[in-house]
């Protein structure tokens, strides 16, 4: 149930194509890999940052979270992501604990990953995103 580092950095953006010109050819930043998940309504491509990532993520629609959190706040960081070793474990954990999740289990996110959002309320005004790797019969 241990926490392992910090998986990556969520930035929400208006145009990802633009921002992925900044942070690779200003920055200089190696592209690992883009992708779409139509669950989350949202365009994500990752940068590597030394041993960790930078996700950036464009809405696909208005009714994206993505696109609210936008709206609302501009662009900007949207959450961190800490890797866990079991996140039904650590989700269990939590609830005991009285942190206030966002849904009650882990779901499909990008990059092969499960996760689940810890509420900003239960983090100190942080979006927290934690995941495990998909196990090779979840993919």
């Amino acid at each position: 149930m241990n926490l392992k580092n910090i998986e990556h950095i969520g930035i929400a953006v208006d145009n990802l194509e633009e921002a992925l010109s900044f942070y690779q050819d200003i920055l200089g930043l190696e592209l690992l890999k883009r992708e779409i998940v139509e669950s989350q309504a949202v365009k994500i491509a990752f940068l590597k940052v030394g041993e960790t990532k930078i996700e950036l993520l464009e809405a696909l629609n208005k009714e994206s979270a993505i696109a609210r959190f936008i709206e609302k706040n501009g662009e900007g960081i949207h959450h961190f992501a800490i890797l866990v070793d079991s996140i039904e474990d650590k989700i269990k954990a939590m609830q005991a604990q009285g942190a206030r999740l966002i849904g009650d289990k882990a779901t499909a996110g990008a990059d092969n990953m499960k996760i689940i959002f810890v509420h900003p309320q239960s983090t100190n005004g942080v979006l927290l995103e934690l995941c495990e790797p998909l196990a090779k019969e979840e993919k």
